[in-house]
């Protein structure tokens, strides 16, 4: 079995070790604009040695955004913006990838250090958020609008489109969000989705967006970059989606063209009661990768390299995405491969306080 520090191959990228820096929301755009803020944020990252850097949730539509500061992607100047740090990321030797997302019922809330729950219009937020069907997330949330099919099909379109502008700007991977209660997810649960037509009901009706939606990114993504999904293993909530329709979802999406399956959890239902711990989503990426015949990846509290060696070696998942562990410290992956002996490149700017017998002239 490859070891964390292999390089890992997926169409015709060719990652230079198995850590990714998880997409993380940093909410902190003026009309969904990258700033000099994401330039360092995610710049950082990739000097500190990881092989794969997603921004963060980008929304295919303004009223996508979970929340008012949110990123975008739904205009030509918002890839634009996104350029510089895209070239940036490349030249370090990482490769650069974008989550695209649509937060669906959880749209036009307050960032988490503004509050919670919905943001008035008056404030920045919106009049109307749309879902599968007129269940608000939690009291606190507006009730969403039922979409309907005309609308679905422009946001398949909105996600192709996004795409397109997410490759001009020199991205290689495209990550579908389809997890964590946001859009995606939303018509994949049956405790959200209670449609009544060809997006509602059966396990085939309830993942038709998705599929459309990846069938249509795929159809616009080169041949030669990689797709990705995160979808929510489980809801964790008795008579939701579960870990046995994620294993046929990965299957579906594969012959979509999806090429790696994010292995997260949760976030549909306000009152589940998740059971945290190290690694406690692992077995689902273990599970998917095992029944599906797909590449997973594992994300959920990964701290320790020993731990992310172990997840590698053992065929649990094919990479490792780090989130809250990369926040606290840009060069996990540098000093990983320190404590595992692993041989890797540091930047030359950085060698005097790299391994042992690099070079240490003073200045």
């Amino acid at each position: 079995m490859p070891g964390l520090f292999d390089e890992l191959k997926l169409r015709g990228l060719t990652l230079r070790n198995r850590i990714a820096v998880s997409p993380m929301c940093q909410y902190s755009c003026t009309d969904g604009l990258a700033n000099d803020w994401h330039f360092v944020h995610l710049g950082s990252r990739a000097v500190g040695g990881a092989a794969l850097v997603f921004a963060e949730a980008t929304a295919v539509t303004p009223d996508g955004r979970i929340s008012p500061q949110d990123l975008g992607i739904w205009n030509d100047a918002q890839a634009d913006a996104l350029a510089r740090t895209v070239s940036f990321i490349d030249a370090q030797g990482a490769a650069a990838g974008i989550q695209l997302a649509h937060a669906g019922r959880k749209a036009s809330t307050f960032r988490p250090w503004d509050g919670s729950g919905a943001v008035p219009v008056p404030a920045g937020g919106w009049a109307r958020v749309d879902a599968p069907s007129a269940i608000p997330f939690s009291a606190d949330y507006l009730v969403p609008h039922a979409m309907t099919e005309a609308e679905i099909a422009g946001v398949v379109e909105a996600f192709a489109a996004a795409a397109r502008r997410a490759l001009a700007a020199g991205f290689r991977v495209i990550e579908l969000h389809a997890a964590h209660g946001y859009l995606l997810h939303e018509f994949l649960s049956p405790l959200s989705n209670t449609r009544t037509d060809r997006y509602g009901g059966a396990f085939e009706n309830r993942t038709r967006f998705v599929r459309e939606v990846a069938a249509a990114v795929r159809r616009v993504w080169p041949d030669s970059h990689p797709l990705f999904a995160r979808i929510s293993a489980t809801d964790w909530t008795d008579g939701g989606w579960d870990l046995p329709q994620s294993i046929e979802l990965a299957r579906a999406l594969k012959e979509c063209g999806v090429d790696l399956i994010d292995a997260s959890s949760g976030g549909n239902v306000a009152t589940a009661k998740i059971p945290l711990g190290p690694g406690y989503q692992t077995p689902f990426a273990e599970a998917i990768r095992r029944e599906a015949g797909i590449a997973t990846g594992a994300v959920g509290l990964i701290t320790d390299a020993v731990q992310a060696e172990h997840v590698i070696r053992t065929g649990q998942a094919d990479i490792v995405l780090l989130a809250r562990e990369m926040l606290r410290d840009p060069y996990w992956p540098l000093r990983a491969a320190r404590e595992l002996g692993a041989t890797v490149s540091w930047p030359a700017q950085y060698l005097r306080a790299g391994p042992k017998g690099a070079p240490q002239r003073q200045t």
